[in-house]
Protein backbone atom coordinates (compact mmCIF):
# COMPACT_ATOMS: atom_id res chain seq x y z
CA UNK A 1 0.00 0.00 0.00
CA UNK A 2 0.98 3.42 -0.22
CA UNK A 3 1.39 5.28 3.02
CA UNK A 4 1.65 8.87 3.68
CA UNK A 5 4.26 9.38 7.31
CA UNK A 6 2.34 12.59 8.77
CA UNK A 7 5.02 13.57 11.89
CA UNK A 8 4.26 15.89 14.26
CA UNK A 9 4.05 16.35 18.43
CA UNK A 10 0.21 17.36 17.60
CA UNK A 11 -0.35 19.19 21.02
CA UNK A 12 -2.82 18.79 20.33
CA UNK A 13 -4.29 17.37 17.57
CA UNK A 14 -6.63 19.82 15.48
CA UNK A 15 -8.59 20.36 12.78
CA UNK A 16 -5.88 21.67 10.15
CA UNK A 17 -3.80 18.47 10.77
CA UNK A 18 -6.77 15.98 9.98
CA UNK A 19 -7.70 18.68 6.84
CA UNK A 20 -4.21 17.87 5.95
CA UNK A 21 -4.32 14.51 6.07
CA UNK A 22 -7.45 13.92 4.07
CA UNK A 23 -6.28 16.03 1.51
CA UNK A 24 -2.71 14.40 0.96
CA UNK A 25 -4.48 10.81 0.90
CA UNK A 26 -7.43 12.58 -1.76
CA UNK A 27 -4.55 14.04 -3.91
CA UNK A 28 -1.59 11.88 -3.91
CA UNK A 29 -4.11 8.55 -4.21
CA UNK A 30 -2.50 7.38 -1.03
CA UNK A 31 -4.26 4.29 0.52
CA UNK A 32 -3.51 5.30 3.96
CA UNK A 33 -1.68 8.23 5.99
CA UNK A 34 -0.09 7.72 9.42
CA UNK A 35 -0.36 10.35 11.78
CA UNK A 36 3.02 10.04 13.85
CA UNK A 37 3.29 11.23 17.42
CA UNK A 38 6.75 12.61 17.44
CA UNK A 39 7.75 11.65 21.52
CA UNK A 40 9.44 13.92 23.85
CA UNK A 41 13.00 15.20 23.18
CA UNK A 42 14.37 14.02 26.34
CA UNK A 43 17.32 16.71 25.46
CA UNK A 44 14.90 19.51 25.41
CA UNK A 45 12.96 21.00 28.31
CA UNK A 46 9.35 21.79 26.98
CA UNK A 47 6.69 22.63 29.50
CA UNK A 48 4.15 23.43 27.16
CA UNK A 49 4.11 19.70 25.17
CA UNK A 50 1.36 17.29 26.66
CA UNK A 51 2.62 14.04 27.78
CA UNK A 52 3.43 11.07 25.01
CA UNK A 53 -0.04 9.16 26.07
CA UNK A 54 -2.50 11.71 25.99
CA UNK A 55 -1.13 12.97 22.55
CA UNK A 56 -1.19 9.91 21.10
CA UNK A 57 -5.04 9.07 22.53
CA UNK A 58 -6.20 12.33 21.11
CA UNK A 59 -4.71 11.40 17.83
CA UNK A 60 -6.58 8.00 18.24
CA UNK A 61 -10.02 9.28 18.54
CA UNK A 62 -9.83 11.90 16.19
CA UNK A 63 -9.07 9.42 13.45
CA UNK A 64 -11.40 6.91 14.53
CA UNK A 65 -13.78 7.39 12.26
CA UNK A 66 -11.86 9.01 9.60
CA UNK A 67 -11.38 6.55 6.71
CA UNK A 68 -7.61 6.35 6.23
CA UNK A 69 -6.32 7.89 8.81
CA UNK A 70 -4.58 6.57 11.36
CA UNK A 71 -2.47 7.09 14.57
CA UNK A 72 0.78 5.70 15.10
CA UNK A 73 3.27 5.12 17.93
CA UNK A 74 5.73 4.03 15.69
CA UNK A 75 8.77 6.57 17.34
CA UNK A 76 7.89 5.51 20.80
CA UNK A 77 9.81 2.98 20.17
CA UNK A 78 13.01 4.46 18.79
CA UNK A 79 15.69 5.78 20.20
CA UNK A 80 15.30 8.86 20.94
CA UNK A 81 15.16 11.50 19.56
CA UNK A 82 15.07 9.88 15.94
CA UNK A 83 15.76 11.70 12.91
CA UNK A 84 13.37 10.88 10.15
CA UNK A 85 15.98 9.29 8.01
CA UNK A 86 15.87 6.34 10.56
CA UNK A 87 12.28 6.88 11.24
CA UNK A 88 11.46 6.06 7.49
CA UNK A 89 14.31 3.15 7.28
CA UNK A 90 12.98 1.75 10.33
CA UNK A 91 9.40 1.64 8.82
CA UNK A 92 10.62 0.43 5.53
CA UNK A 93 12.44 -2.59 7.07
CA UNK A 94 9.21 -3.26 9.42
CA UNK A 95 6.65 -2.77 6.64
CA UNK A 96 8.63 -3.42 2.91
CA UNK A 97 5.14 -4.47 1.59
CA UNK A 98 4.40 -0.59 2.18
CA UNK A 99 5.68 2.24 0.14
CA UNK A 100 6.35 5.79 2.06
CA UNK A 101 5.86 9.20 1.34
CA UNK A 102 6.46 11.69 3.77
CA UNK A 103 4.39 14.88 4.56
CA UNK A 104 6.72 18.38 5.21
CA UNK A 105 5.52 21.28 5.75
CA UNK A 106 6.61 23.96 3.72
CA UNK A 107 8.47 26.03 6.80
CA UNK A 108 10.38 22.50 6.98
CA UNK A 109 10.97 22.18 3.32
CA UNK A 110 13.18 25.71 3.71
CA UNK A 111 15.22 24.28 5.82
CA UNK A 112 15.35 20.58 4.56
CA UNK A 113 19.37 20.94 3.11
CA UNK A 114 19.88 21.00 6.85
CA UNK A 115 18.13 18.02 8.02
CA UNK A 116 19.83 14.46 8.45
CA UNK A 117 20.80 11.99 5.31
CA UNK A 118 18.21 14.71 3.49
CA UNK A 119 19.88 13.44 0.65
CA UNK A 120 18.72 10.06 0.91
CA UNK A 121 15.36 10.40 1.87
CA UNK A 122 14.91 12.39 -1.59
CA UNK A 123 16.73 10.02 -3.26
CA UNK A 124 14.13 7.25 -1.56
CA UNK A 125 11.21 8.44 -0.53
CA UNK A 126 8.67 11.02 -2.17
CA UNK A 127 7.86 14.01 -0.59
CA UNK A 128 4.65 15.81 -0.13
CA UNK A 129 5.17 19.55 1.08
CA UNK A 130 1.72 21.06 2.81
CA UNK A 131 1.00 24.90 2.90
CA UNK A 132 2.20 26.72 6.49
CA UNK A 133 2.01 30.50 7.36
CA UNK A 134 4.44 32.72 5.40
CA UNK A 135 6.27 30.14 4.32
CA UNK A 136 6.25 30.17 -0.11
CA UNK A 137 7.11 27.47 -2.09
CA UNK A 138 8.33 27.63 -5.50
CA UNK A 139 6.87 24.91 -7.04
CA UNK A 140 8.76 25.11 -10.08
CA UNK A 141 12.47 24.43 -8.51
CA UNK A 142 11.12 21.45 -6.56
CA UNK A 143 13.47 18.19 -7.10
CA UNK A 144 11.92 14.99 -8.69
CA UNK A 145 9.90 13.24 -6.17
CA UNK A 146 8.82 16.16 -4.23
CA UNK A 147 4.83 17.49 -5.16
CA UNK A 148 3.17 20.75 -3.04
CA UNK A 149 -0.28 20.22 -1.88
CA UNK A 150 -2.68 21.75 -3.80
CA UNK A 151 -5.11 23.10 -0.62
CA UNK A 152 -6.05 25.80 1.66
CA UNK A 153 -4.28 26.68 4.86
CA UNK A 154 -6.25 26.05 7.80
CA UNK A 155 -5.02 28.67 9.69
CA UNK A 156 -4.66 26.91 13.34
CA UNK A 157 -1.93 26.28 15.88
CA UNK A 158 -1.74 23.89 18.53
CA UNK A 159 -0.37 27.04 20.50
CA UNK A 160 -3.58 28.81 20.05
CA UNK A 161 -5.69 25.68 20.88
CA UNK A 162 -3.55 25.08 24.20
CA UNK A 163 -3.80 29.00 25.42
CA UNK A 164 -7.59 29.13 24.79
CA UNK A 165 -8.31 25.86 26.81
CA UNK A 166 -5.84 27.21 29.37
CA UNK A 167 -7.99 30.66 29.87
CA UNK A 168 -11.20 28.73 29.32
CA UNK A 169 -12.26 29.81 26.13
CA UNK A 170 -14.07 27.27 23.94
CA UNK A 171 -12.36 25.07 21.11
CA UNK A 172 -14.65 23.61 19.53
CA UNK A 173 -14.53 25.27 16.18
CA UNK A 174 -10.84 24.09 15.93
CA UNK A 175 -10.67 20.73 16.98
CA UNK A 176 -12.94 17.87 16.98
CA UNK A 177 -15.92 17.52 19.76
CA UNK A 178 -13.90 14.31 20.93
CA UNK A 179 -10.78 16.13 21.09
CA UNK A 180 -12.25 19.11 22.75
CA UNK A 181 -13.56 17.12 25.55
CA UNK A 182 -10.60 15.20 26.35
CA UNK A 183 -8.83 18.32 26.50
CA UNK A 184 -10.86 19.98 29.05
CA UNK A 185 -10.94 16.94 30.86
CA UNK A 186 -7.19 17.23 31.28
CA UNK A 187 -7.11 20.91 32.04
CA UNK A 188 -10.09 20.44 34.32
CA UNK A 189 -7.90 20.72 37.39
CA UNK A 190 -5.65 23.08 36.68
CA UNK A 191 -5.75 26.54 37.55
CA UNK A 192 -7.71 28.62 34.83
CA UNK A 193 -5.56 31.77 33.87
CA UNK A 194 -7.27 35.39 33.74
CA UNK A 195 -7.10 36.45 30.24
CA UNK A 196 -5.68 40.25 30.24
CA UNK A 197 -8.73 42.71 28.84
CA UNK A 198 -6.50 44.12 26.15
CA UNK A 199 -5.87 40.33 24.84
CA UNK A 200 -8.17 39.01 21.88
CA UNK A 201 -8.31 35.72 20.83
Amino acid sequence: MKIGIYGGSFNPIHNGHLHLAREARRQMNLDEVWLMVSPHNPLKKSSSLLRDELRLELVRIATQNEEGLSASDFEFSLQRPSFTWNTLQALSLQHPEHQFSLLVGADNWSVFHKWYAYEKILLFYPIIIYPRRNSEVDESNLPHGVTLLQTELIDISSTEVRRRVAYGLPIDHLVPECVAEKVAEYYSNQKRKTLPEEEEL
